[in-house]
């Protein structure tokens, strides 16, 4: 698979199975994060992968409202980060960025491997900075659950599930994401919800 096919492939499908997470699949995923691009490489993004019943556990206990889908997978991957740790340009803190860009990577990788990284945002970052024993200071920007798709539905909201059997989500029209030159007013579109 090719980075172009692993890009349109990817979905953040949330009618997951269980998998094996290994201990090669984690070092692959956490070697796709390793190779990212980062302000005067400073790589501030680190990971925490929870994987036994303890600490997925743990990670559960942290999900806000309409989550328990989450519970479905295999595996979930603690995105953290520290500003202190990377470049801070007067209002651009790239700690956020960079981490954005090592998420980006694991979940293409995970793709190609045949598994869903379905990155969330709906869970207390601090509980979950203090569930995994992750270190004062640390923002956890995001979770991200790994599993193999599946058509078990079990866990999922009416709407949730009918996001997972249909086309993937509309995306703005490529005019509206992109100009040239200068800003044009195309760009101010939202996507419909």
């Amino acid at each position: 698979m090719n980075v172009k096919d692993a890009i349109e492939k990817r979905r953040s499908y949330r009618a997951l199975g269980p998998v094996e997470i290994s201990d090669g699949t984690i070092r692959e995923l956490a070697a796709a994060a390793q190779l990212t691009a980062s302000c005067f490489n400073n790589q501030p993004w680190k990971l925490v992968f929870a994987r036994s019943k303890a600490s997925l556990a743990k990670a559960h206990d942290c999900l806000m409202k309409n989550n328990d889908w989450v519970k479905s997978g295999s595996a979930i991957i603690a995105a953290f980060a520290k500003k202190e740790n990377d470049c801070v340009l007067k209002e651009r803190e790239y700690y956020l960025f960079d981490l954005g860009m090592a998420v980006s990577a694991i979940q293409l990788r995970a793709t190609e491997l045949g598994l869903v990284a379905h990155p969330i945002a709906g869970f207390d970052s601090e509980k979950a900075r203090l569930a995994l024993d992750i270190p004062e200071g640390n923002l956890v920007m995001v979770l991200i659950v790994l599993g193999e798709r599946t058509g078990d539905m079990r866990g999922l909201t009416a709407s949730q599930a009918a996001q997972e059997t249909g086309q993937r989500p509309a995306r703005l029209p490529l005019e509206n994401v992109f100009s040239v030159d200068r800003y044009d007013d195309r760009l101010a579109v939202k996507p419909a919800r």
